[in-house]
This record gives C-alpha cells, sequence and structure tokens, in this order.
C-alpha cells in the first residue's frame, strides 16, 4: 500500500511539473519536458475538445490553470491512455482542487466526464 501510495505521488508531481510548464508557456515560449511538449503537439486537437464540451467558455476566456489541468488531462485520456480514465479525472479534479479556484474542480470534472463518454 505505501509503495503504491508512493507511485502516486510520483505521478501527481510529475502532472503538477507538466501542468506549471503549461501555464508558463501561455506567458512566454520556453523549453519544456518531453510529456509537455507532447501535450503541445496536440494543443490544436485538444482545445477543439474543450470548445466543444465546453461551448458556452470560450478557450481564451477558462482560466489558465484550469486549461493546463485540462489540457494535460484530454492529452492523457485521449493519445496517452496509460492510467484508467477513472483515475486521470480524479487525478485532475484533485489538482483543481489544489490549484484552481472554488469552482474549478467542478467545471474540470463534467468537462473530463463528457470527453470521456463521447
Amino acid at each position: 500500500m505505501q509503495i503504491l501510495r508512493k507511485i502516486m505521488d510520483i505521478r501527481h508531481q510529475e502532472r503538477i511539473k507538466i501542468i506549471q510548464e503549461l501555464y508558463a508557456q501561455t506567458f512566454k515560449s520556453q523549453s519544456v519536458s518531453d510529456k509537455t511538449a507532447a501535450v503541445i503537439d496536440k494543443q490544436t486537437e485538444i482545445n477543439t475538445l474543450i470548445k466543444k464540451y465546453a461551448a458556452k467558455f470560450p478557450v481564451d476566456k477558462i482560466a489558465k490553470l484550469d486549461l493546463a489541468i485540462l489540457q494535460l488531462s484530454i492529452y492523457e485520456l485521449i493519445f496517452e491512455k496509460k492510467e484508467p480514465p477513472k483515475v486521470i479525472i480524479n487525478e485532475a479534479v484533485e489538482l483543481a482542487k489544489e490549484f484552481g479556484s472554488d469552482k474549478s474542480y467542478s467545471f474540470i470534472n463534467a468537462i473530463l466526464g463528457k470527453v470521456y463518454g463521447r
């Protein structure tokens, strides 16, 4: 159980780093990790999904941190597929609770639920 928790903590820390890089990328282009680069490479497709399932919220009006969490999570759900979808969505919700606003986690959960159920 403790080994599993340590693995989850490592993955959580990696996701935090990627979200930070995606967030920083919105302000200034900089060098990023391989996974962040992979997310950025798929950003057009990812943002199309966000536009589709968050039609009331233009991508450029979504809080940058929430957008980074969504982009990473959608990348993991659609392109990477290494983790079970429920784990990815739960992790995104936890990151939103940790770093986002009071309403971020419910917004992110709703969008990811729609993307997963598509």
